[in-house]
């Protein structure tokens, strides 16, 4: 059952007394000087408010400023740490929401942008609408838990073109030692710094587009620090069965999963969808993986999921497991991306995530993590609220709904 909190004055203030708490001892960790101290403070503030578009000119007028130089000059030309600030959101996040048991959900955010002198935009693929766009691509990583689920990491994805170009790569500000790197790699660095330091998690997910790197399943079976995860797989990744048998998964899947392979089935519904409930048929068997052995102690199995309102519907998912992992918590990890994927956007929206008027490297950055503060300030004032009221009957359950809007 679904509970929504009372809201009151005491609780209101409550949470800005916690907000400024938070963007104080933050804000004196980054900044020498009270003054940019008090423009991040604002900034912050100001991306929590209903705000139509969150870029620096709207934000200042909704916080007071007679123009937008404070908001500029912090995310431009301010001398300040925005990797720090990147890891006091992980701290804070890890602090409130972390667990033993949460997920790292490996995801791609873009944003659609008009001409080619903003840091990354080019003509690539755009997730969001399904074709070539002039867009970013940002590739992050949302933390999990049963608290809630927020980004604790990001990249912005430099094609070759710009990679390569020394006159826009010097007018954009990128530093020298950033280099080409394919999103899998990307997601590779990210993962490196959250092992360094110390996050918490028990599984990686996510999408085809990462499933089928060999590189990035490689780094995940490394003996000294393997790495579980259930991502999504592509129709042509090649596995072999226990009985020999072996092909690309997705050629062949009733040969595949024929009867009297040594298969577990379940059926599962997965809430609701715009065509109503949700209804999958899960099978696994263990497969093997062309060229890439699991990690010690680890096991490669393979899970289709096919829906039962069109058969015809069918998504492979290969998971790296500690040997013994029962098939119903890979399940559970598979379908948990989808839900991220959707819940995200409601942050994104709700916060401005994409919405920035900044073309360089360095701007970039600061906004993306302000608003990851700011996003996990939400989640974790959503994790404490203490639910008092049971929503209505029929709406069911969800263990990592929305952000609530908590505007200030």
């Amino acid at each position: 059952m679904v509970r929504v909190a009372l809201l009151s004055y005491d609780l209101v203030m409550a949470w800005d007394a916690e907000l400024t708490a938070l963007t104080e001892r933050i804000g004196r960790s980054l900044f020498a000087r009270p003054e940019p101290r008090a423009s991040f403070t604002d900034l912050v503030r100001g991306l929590l408010a209903d705000v139509p578009r969150k870029n620096s000119w709207q934000l200042s007028d909704h916080v007071g400023h007679s123009t937008a130089n404070r908001f500029e000059h912090l995310l431009d030309r301010a001398k300040w740490d925005v990797e720090a600030l990147r890891d006091q959101v992980r701290d804070y996040v890890v602090a409130h929401l972390g667990s033993p048991d949460a997920v790292l959900i490996a995801d791609d955010t873009q944003a659609i942008k008009k001409g080619n002198r903003s840091v990354g935009v080019a003509r690539q693929y755009c997730g969001a609408t399904g074709q070539v766009e002039n867009c970013q691509v940002i590739p992050m990583l949302t933390y999990a838990s049963n608290a809630g689920h927020t980004f604790i990491n990001r990249r912005l994805y430099l094609p070759e073109s710009w990679a390569g170009d020394p006159g826009g790569r010097a007018e954009a500000g990128v530093p020298e030692h950033v280099a080409f790197a394919t999103r899998p790699h990307l997601v590779i660095e990210m993962l490196e710094q959250e092992v360094a330091a110390g996050t918490p998690f028990a599984y990686l997910s996510a999408d085809a587009g990462y499933g089928r790197d060999p590189d990035l399943r490689a780094f995940c079976h490394r003996a000294e620090r393997p790495i579980a995860y259930v991502m999504a797989a592509p129709v042509d990744l090649p596995v072999r069965t226990p009985d020999g048998g072996g092909e690309p998964v997705g050629h062949a899947p009733d040969r595949l999963l024929a009867p009297g392979r040594p298969l577990v089935r379940e059926h599962r519904a997965c809430g609701a969808g715009t065509k109503g409930i949700r209804s999958y048929d899960w099978a696994s068997i263990t497969v093997a993986v062309k060229d890439q052995a699991p990690a010690p102690g680890h096991a490669h199995t393979l899970l289709t999921r096919r829906s039962v309102a069109n058969p015809a519907e069918i998504e492979f998912f290969l998971a790296h497991a500690i040997e013994g992992t029962a098939i119903s918590e890979l399940i559970r990890i598979a379908g948990l991306r989808g839900k991220i994927e959707e819940y995200n956007e409601y942050g994104k929206d709700l916060l401005g995530l994409t919405q920035y008027q900044v073309r360089k490297w360095t701007p970039w950055h600061r906004h993306v993590t302000t608003v990851m503060l700011a996003l996990a300030f939400l989640t974790v004032t959503r994790a404490h609220l203490t639910p008092s009221i049971p929503a209505e009957r029929g709406q069911g359950t969800d263990r990592h709904p929305p952000p609530t809007d908590l505007r200030m």
